[in-house]
């Protein structure tokens, strides 16, 4: 019964979100500054930790998260300001089934219109001679991927709290500054004023807490560039670099994702017994 209703709700966040134009305008920025990140740099192929996969990695951090927590945020914010959610509480669907169906379906409709990107770009980057190397490019997948996953369950909590689309946006915004732009001041503001054994725990922490620099981490060691950040993440490196080290990234991920989603079912289970 909740997997049914869960594809039902997932089969129609995907009919909505495909015809959202805010998943069009991000889908043309993104090729457009990645075709023009190619064309400046441009190599025989790309591979590894270089200049072109570091400038890709920073727009991609710039951009994807902005517009998964737009378009996660505004999803459940919508069912609010028009009515959708009072009409579907009324049938026998359950609150998880919901939840689970809304994430479900906006991951299809987000990996969908990042598959079209990298697909397009992968094929302008060929007709141009500068191809990618596969691993390279399947890490740049799981990249993409990965934040999805992570910022998705962020959008949803920050949908349930909100009341309407404005305050949903503030707030996206102000996540996705702190997290993205701001962060490397935050932690040196915050470090600095600790003392030296407790630097390494504290760094470990915040950077669990911190989807975007979880799984920036995560491809710059497997792309070979973990010299590039310093003696502080020296265990980051030498964990990931195992041959298990992807299992224990996936389940850190899968962790993260299940505390977000209960999250988001407490928050909606309480204003549904609240009327």
């Amino acid at each position: 019964m909740i997997m049914s209703d869960m594809l039902q709700v997932a089969r129609r966040e995907i009919k909505m979100g495909f015809r959202n134009p805010w998943a069009y305008s991000f889908l043309g920025l993104f090729c457009t500054f990645s075709l023009g990140l190619l064309l400046i740099n441009s190599q025989n192929v790309v591979q590894g930790y270089t200049a072109v996969t570091g400038s890709m990695l920073s727009l991609i951090l710039y951009l994807l998260p902005l517009m998964t927590l737009f378009l996660g945020s505004f999803s459940l914010t919508s069912e609010k300001e028009e009515g959708s959610w009072q009409l579907l509480s009324t049938y026998p669907i359950g609150t998880l089934s919901f939840i689970l169906g809304k994430y479900t379906g906006l991951f299809v409709v987000l990996l969908a219109i990042v598959a079209f990107g990298y697909g397009l770009m992968g094929m302008i980057s060929g007709l141009i001679g500068v191809a990618f190397d596969t691993g390279t490019y399947f890490l740049f997948l799981a990249f993409s991927a990965g934040l999805v996953l992570l910022f998705l369950t962020l959008a949803l909590v920050i949908g349930s709290l909100s009341r309407n689309r404005w305050q949903a946006l503030t707030v996206s915004v102000s996540v996705w500054f702190f997290t993205v732009i701001g962060w490397p001041t935050f932690l040196i503001a915050i470090l600095g004023l600790l003392p030296y054994l407790w630097i390494k725990p504290l760094l470990v922490t915040l950077t669990l807490l911190n989807p975007a620099e979880l799984v920036r981490l995560f491809v710059v060691i497997k792309l070979g560039g973990g010299s590039v950040l310093g003696p502080e993440y020296y265990q980051w490196v030498e964990w990931i670099g195992r041959p298990d080290g992807s299992l224990l990234f996936m389940g850190v991920c899968l962790v993260w994702i299940l505390v977000s989603i209960l999250a988001v079912y407490w928050i909606w289970e309480r204003g549904r017994k609240r009327g």
